[in-house]
């Protein structure tokens, strides 16, 4: 299978390689985002591509922004690849495009958690807060919270680390009105998302949101919704409080990572083949259940 590591146009410049997205300029008010199959782990690009990896992050995000759409509208662009693009360079990237609308991304990841774990259990355990809300005591490993929670943190440049930041830190960032209402739709998408995900067989434990505003000022969901990248899934038939359930996202790779001798810092070391397939098959099966085999969109 064909792997995209890094995207290359005839016709336009990049503006910006990220982590998992490169970023086209298309005109003046529109861009071309492709997902390519780029995995960071610890904020560092891994040397290894995961096959169909961009593939499905870009279905799901799709699926997603759609499932949103009565809660809060998102930055998708009507317009077709081939508007920009000659339609064999358009076919080529198509099931891991977006053609979206420049907006003015808001310098806030809006983080919801459900469940008490990662970097939210170690913040517990020390403090018996996370990012300074308080808990209820004597919560277990991967416990579901009373309630979900916002914890707010900054965007970091590739290569740095996003730090938690507070909600009072968000005011001052973006405003008290827009700060409340970047809080708000982020649970409510979280509240909706999970109830769908359960039905599913999986869980959500927690997930990260980004916005943009228009020239309006109007808030819209940018970015990637609720993919095995910028969330925990866990599958609801393991899940047991006081253990480290399997998922279906990168901590996968991030826990084989944690057995080598890396500083977390570039380079990062490759992967073996049999961590990249193991991969694939999470990605994918998060994929089928919570889209289903039968999906109209195909990336077998």
């Amino acid at each position: 299978m064909n792997c995209l590591f890094e995207s290359h146009l005839s016709q336009f410049p990049l503006q910006q390689r990220g982590k998992v997205r490169d970023i086209y300029p298309l005109d003046d008010q529109h861009l071309l985002m492709i997902a390519t199959d780029r995995l960071s782990a610890f904020d560092v690009v891994l040397p290894d591509p995961i096959p169909k990896k961009g593939i499905i992050l870009n279905t799901l995000s799709h699926f997603w922004f759609q499932f949103t759409s009565p809660l809060i509208q998102n930055h998708l662009s009507p317009l077709d690849l081939t508007h920009f693009l000659p339609p064999a360079e358009a076919q080529d990237i198509r099931q891991r495009s977006m053609v979206v609308r420049k907006l003015k991304p808001l310098p806030i990841e809006a983080i919801v958690r459900g469940y008490l774990i990662g970097s939210a259990w170690k913040d517990y355990m020390r403090t018996g807060q996370v990012c300074d809300i308080p808990l209820p005591p004597q919560l277990s490993l991967a416990e579901k919270l009373p309630h979900p929670i916002y914890t707010p943190s900054s965007k970091a440049a590739v290569g740095q680390h996003d730090e938690n930041i507070s909600f009072a830190n968000t005011v001052k960032l973006v405003g008290q009105d827009l700060a409340e209402r970047v809080r708000d739709i982020s649970l409510q998408i979280y509240h909706k998302a999970s109830l769908f995900a359960e039905q599913r067989g999986i869980i959500i434990a927690d997930t990260k949101f980004e916005f943009g505003v228009d020239e309006h000022g109007q808030l819209l969901l940018i970015d990637e919704v609720l993919t095995p990248d910028s969330s925990r899934f866990w599958p609801m038939e393991h899940y047991v409080p006081g253990h480290n359930p399997p998922s279906f996202d990168k901590q996968f790779v991030r826990d084989y990572l944690e057995t080598l001798h890396w500083d977390k810092r570039p380079p990062a070391p490759s992967l073996p083949p049999e961590i990249i397939e193991k991969t694939t098959q999470k990605y994918q099966e998060a994929y089928d259940k919570l889209i289903g085999t039968n999906s109209s969109f195909s990336h077998s």
